[in-house]
């Protein structure tokens, strides 16, 4: 049974069609990409998915139960995390906080000192726990990124979903996140992963949707969709 399956999913905003009738299915245990150019309904999906949006049409199924429509953080006890493009840390706690706040809304409840314990392991796993005492506001960029993983990941999660999680890093940093992603899927994770770095994305994920106006364009290993005739004139260009 797919971890997640989309049947004919579609979503407009005033008339604008954002997302039509995509149908897609995530085994556990595997990364997917997805990929596509600017204002094809990445993060869209993403939001569908997450309970951030509601689709027009079409269902969506978590685990084997369906999910469209409920809130996120009923899909986050049932074992949905996800990262943001556009990074939202607490910026007033510090981070540290930031993952006890994740713990309080995943699977798992714990609390008091076994909270912290926790806290710090998953910040261990992003390589962030020498800064666990410092204020959220005061971190890079990428330390921002691997707190907003930590603070996922603190959730529980069965499904993370990674929006752009190596965007405005450098190639060291790319390199860095790439193994970093696949140590979380050796670990048990499956990983839905949005990426508008091509070369990232074609070596990390198993698999690949490409969205285009969209519409699924292309589905299958990344070397078949790399050298797929619509996407290279759609995306990589010829």
């Amino acid at each position: 049974m797919p971890i997640l399956s989309l049947e004919n999913v579609s979503k407009s905003f005033d008339g604008v069609v954002a997302v039509k009738d995509v149908s897609l299915t995530v085994e556990e245990g595997e990364i997917l990409g997805v990929m596509g150019p600017n204002g094809s309904g990445k993060t869209t999906l993403f939001n569908l998915v997450s309970g951030a949006l509601v689709p027009d049409s079409g269902s969506i199924f978590l685990l084997g139960e369906r999910a469209d429509g409920l809130s996120p953080h009923r899909l986050c006890r049932r074992g949905l995390a996800r990262t943001f493009q556009l990074v939202r840390p607490f910026l007033g706690m510090t981070v540290l906080e930031n993952v006890l706040v994740g713990l309080g809304y995943g699977r798992e409840r714990v609390t008091g000192a076994r909270a912290h314990a926790k806290a710090e392991e998953f910040l261990t796993a992003v390589g962030l726990v020498a800064l666990s005492g410092r204020p959220a506001n005061t971190l890079t960029v990428m330390d921002r990124k691997r707190l907003e993983l930590a603070r996922a990941l603190a959730t529980s999660p069965r499904l993370l979903l990674l929006d752009e999680v190596m965007a405005g890093l450098t190639p060291t940093e790319t390199a860095e996140a790439l193994h970093l992603i696949r140590a979380l899927q050796r670990g048990g994770l499956t990983i839905v992963l949005v990426e508008h770095i091509v070369w990232a994305l074609l070596d990390v994920s198993h698999r690949i949707v490409v969205l285009s106006a969209g519409e699924k364009i292309a589905e299958g290993t990344p070397s078949s969709v790399a050298n797929d005739p619509q996407v290279i004139e759609v995306y990589l260009g010829k």
